[in-house]
This record gives structure tokens, sequence and C-alpha cells, in this order.
């Protein structure tokens, strides 16, 4: 949905109960559990994945988890993510409130999965699929990553996508705003686990 101006946290509330009873966008849902390099997808989407070094040890690992249960991946200066205590839960609702380009746009996704593995390679997130008031179609997912081996942390960002309607018609600046979510969401990351 796309705005003049910035929606009222009503409208938004409002949004997210007509969102409540939404659908998925998109029949491959669940897809982003594979791997990256595995998926068949190409040709239909695009495929995204961006990752990002964290630092080392289970102190990182524990603030990059608490960092990905705050949202702080969404703490960006142009965006807005309702409601941002949403709990990762499979079936959980949100709304992306979106200020680019002198308009707002109202995008709503639900959690489809959380990842919550241990053993030698630790992992932890979850993905979310759009809805059809969706500007875009398609599923994203995010996870931190801990090597027990090495020590070190990652940020993993993986997003397969392609545009609705009217992110079809601005189409180079769609992908734009994509790329600059998925670069910024890596600096936020960087930002929430450096915090003390």
């Amino acid at each position: 949905m796309m705005m003049l101006r910035a929606p009222r946290e009503s409208d938004v509330l409002r949004f997210l109960e007509v969102s409540a009873t939404d659908r998925f966008s998109y029949e491959e849902t669940g897809m982003s559990q594979g791997a990256p390099g595995e998926l068949t997808l190409s040709g239909r989407y695009n495929l995204d994945y961006n990752r990002q070094y964290l630092g080392t040890g289970p102190a990182i690992f524990e603030r990059a988890k608490a960092a990905i249960r705050q949202w702080k991946m969404f703490d960006l200066s142009w965006i807005d993510l309702v409601p941002l205590e949403t709990p990762l839960e499979a079936g959980r609702t949100v709304a992306v409130v979106a200020r680019h380009l002198g308009f707002y746009s109202l995008n709503a996704s639900r959690i489809l999965y959380t990842v919550e593995e241990t053993g030698e390679m630790e992992r932890f997130g979850f993905a979310y699929g759009t809805l059809t008031s969706h500007s875009e179609i398609g599923e994203e997912r995010f996870l931190v990553e801990y090597d027990r081996k090495t020590g070190q942390v990652h940020y993993d960002l993986f997003a397969f996508s392609r545009p609705g309607l009217l992110a079809w018609i601005g189409y180079p600046v769609s992908r734009t705003l994509q790329k600059r979510f998925a670069r910024e969401s890596r600096e936020a990351m960087v930002r929430a686990v450096a915090a003390p």
C-alpha cells in the first residue's frame, strides 16, 4: 500500500488487523530453509544473499541472538517495524512502514518458521513471507550463526523475491531499496552487537 503521508499508528494497527487473515502471496513458502545455492527458484525470483561478520565468541553470539529477538536489523532511519516487540513465533504478522522517494509504503509479512539449532554450527533466527498486501512477493530469512570451531559469529540474510505490480512499475527503484535494506541491515546488526 502506497501513501503520500506517514500512516498514523491507528492506520497501521488497522492494516495489521486486516492482514491477520491475509494469505501468502506466493506458493513456495518455506523454501528459504534451504541453502541459497541449492534453491531452484532462479528465473522466477531474484536471489539475494548477504553475510556479515559480527565478531568472535559466545558472548557475541548471545548479543546477536538478542538483536534478532529485538528486530534490531530493522533499526534503520527510513523503516519502522510494527509492532516492534513482536515475538519470534510462526504465524505472527508484522507491518513494515518504509519512507522513500517522498512517499510511504506499508507492507505486511508473516513469520513462517523459526530456527534454533545447536551443535558445531549454532543458528538462531526466523523467516517471514510476504502477504498479498505486500509490494514484493517472496521470503526473507534472518539468521545469526556461531561456528564453534572458529568462534566466528555471522549475520546471515537471505531473500528470494520478485516484484508485485507496483514494484514492477518501479523495478529499478525497488531493487535499489532491497540492496539498501540489506546493506543497512548488516550495519544495524554490527551496531547492535557492538553496543554493551
